[in-house]
This record gives structure tokens, sequence and C-alpha cells, in this order.
């Protein structure tokens, strides 16, 4: 078993010490919808953070069989998400998946340094697209798209999804190399 550590010198269950955190700034953001875009930015730093310092191989590491899940295909799920998203506000048809279908974005998750920085260009780019394409929105209630979902459901959603694989990254991360945090 491997031991924790963590980079916190005050907190030992904390990643970074508050005052060092980068996610740790001024105050509250002030309304609903840039208390949403702030949590969502918390969260896609963080995911970040958890692969940090790693190499390729450890990026790709799958956690338990039969699972495919590793921090790599977290992100390339990730990538995929944002670009559904799109989707779901814009009319029409869906956009194509970047990575496959049928679990490509894990299963295509390998210890390659070029799979692994092209794999975080791509997750930019999806989240760049998709908060361009939600930018214009202010009300929380208007729907959208096809299928008539709202601002706030979206961002809601947004915000469930970057938080729950963060703590998938927590876990997968711990057993990488034992670092621990919040």
């Amino acid at each position: 078993m491997r031991s924790r550590w963590t980079a916190s010198k005050v907190y030992p269950d904390m990643w970074a010490d508050p005052a060092e955190d980068p996610r740790s700034h001024g105050p509250s953001p002030e309304g609903e919808l840039e208390t949403l875009r702030d949590y969502l930015a918390h969260y896609r730093l963080t995911l970040k953070m958890k692969c940090a310092g790693l190499d390729a191989e450890q990026l790709a590491r799958r956690s338990v069989p039969p699972s495919t899940m590793s921090l790599l295909g977290l992100v390339r799920h990730l990538a995929e998400v944002e670009r559904d998203w799109r989707s779901w506000i814009l009319a029409g048809s869906a956009l194509p998946k970047v990575f496959g279908t049928n679990g490509a974005d894990f299963e295509g998750a390998v210890a390659d340094e070029d799979e692994v920085e092209a794999s975080f260009a791509i997750l930019n780019r999806e989240q760049a697209a998709t908060d361009a394409a939600l930018a214009g929105f202010q009300d929380l209630g208007e729907h959208l798209g096809d299928r008539g979902v709202s601002i706030r459901e979206l961002m809601v959603h947004r915000v469930e999804e970057y938080a729950r694989h963060c703590g998938h990254a927590d876990l997968l991360r711990e057993c990488i190399d034992g670092r621990v945090g919040q």
C-alpha cells in the first residue's frame, strides 16, 4: 500500500495549503450565474491539478479491472462531454464525437506523451467552445436547443459532472502516488 502524502504543510489531508492553492481567491462571486461559473472553473482546475506532475504511463494507468477509468480517460471523457453539451444548446444534429463512440474516450487513453498533450489540448478547446457558446446567455431560465434545456440546468449539470469526476480523480491519483487532497 502506498503511503499518503500531501504538499500541504498545514493540513495533512489537503492538496495544497490554502494560501498557495490557485483555487483560493478573493470574495465570493455575486449572483447565481457567476457562482456556477466559479464552481465550474474550480472543478476544471482541480482536475488539472490532479493530473499535474504525472507522466503518460501514470495518467493512462487504469483503476480497477474491468474498469477502463484513468486520469487521462477522464480528461478525454470530459472533452467529449463538453462537446455534447454544446449539442444540447444548438439546434440541429449532435456534434460528432472527438474520440469515437462506445467508450473510446477511455479505451483510447494510452500511455503516449503525444496522446496526453493532444487530449489536454482538446479538453481546453472544447471547454472554450462551450463557454463561448454560452457566453451570451445571462438568463438562467432561458431554454435552448431541441431539448429545451435551461441554462441553469446545463450549468448545474456541468458542475455536477466535473465534481463527480474530480472525486474519481482523487482516488486515481492516490492510487498512483499516494497524493491526497481536497
